[in-house]
């Protein structure tokens, strides 16, 4: 009985120490989560990141939005143009949330858009110029067509050429998360902008650990799988981003009237 015990304990002993997750050497990611139409939150945030990436010194630094950029708040046409600036010349990626693949859906879609303008895209539309007048004389008909009209192609291409996951090092990001056990090449899009609970109740290794949106919470969730960081910023007033750089994790919070760090 005793072997068996010692032959238990020493491979128990001999397992090697699960090591942090990392970016590679000399490269630094801010990503930050579900803005939903708040400009003034976004741009308060990346005044933040930017006097955080200069104090860290020199870097390859990256920028990634983890989607929903549009809806339920005030000012989504004004996020979407100050990406579009942003990304030509800044190191930026965008991921699609499943927000942006409703407002595509509903320029073709009359059900779609229904349930578009139940989720936020109501005012996404004042945002582009309808106005209340319009929306209230609408029927789905005519306002899928006045849609087509406000909203520039520029965005709808822009919105378009968004991806859906990004890896860097040992971090995923996505939108929503991830089917457990699903190869990241088999992936299906929907679980990528949609799922919820059957990702955010898997406690297993996903062989990244995936940062994500789509779910709020009043802070950030750190899970030893997944780092959640979609804190509500349309109803909430506060909007994180997370800051990695070789296996360290830091969070920025920008809030009405003041901005926030905290180490992970």
């Amino acid at each position: 009985m005793f072997a068996k015990l010692r032959a238990l304990f020493s491979a128990t002993q001999d397992q090697p120490e699960e090591l942090p997750a990392c970016v590679p050497a000399g490269q630094r990611v801010y990503a930050i989560g579900d803005i939903h139409g708040r400009l003034e939150l976004f741009d308060h945030l990346l005044a933040s990141i930017s006097a955080d990436n200069a104090a860290r010194g020199p870097a390859d630094t990256q920028l990634v939005l983890l989607g929903d950029l549009v809806d339920r708040g005030p000012d989504s046409c004004g996020v979407v143009d100050r990406v579009i600036s942003l990304a030509k010349d800044h190191n930026l990626r965008v991921i699609a949330g499943n927000h942006e693949e409703m407002m595509l859906k509903s320029l073709d879609d009359d059900e779609t858009l229904r349930h578009f303008l139940r989720h936020g895209g109501k005012e996404t539309l004042f945002s582009y110029g309808l106005t209340f007048e319009e929306y209230a004389q609408a029927t789905l008909a005519t306002l899928r067509a006045r849609m087509n009209q406000l909203v520039p192609a520029e965005h709808i291409a822009f919105m378009q050429a968004m991806e859906n996951q990004i890896v860097c090092g040992d971090y995923l990001f996505v939108h929503a998360g991830i089917r457990p056990g699903v190869p990241l090449d088999q992936q299906a899009v929907a679980d990528l902008r949609w799922i919820r609970q059957e990702f955010l109740d898997h406690t297993a290794p996903h062989g990244h650990v995936v940062v994500h949106g789509h779910t709020i919470a009043d802070a950030p969730v750190v899970c030893p799988n997944r780092i959640g960081i979609d804190t509500g910023a349309f109803a909430s007033g506060r909007l994180t981003a997370i800051g990695l750089e070789q296996d360290q994790r830091w969070f920025i919070c920008a809030e009405i009237g003041s901005a926030k760090q905290a180490a992970a």
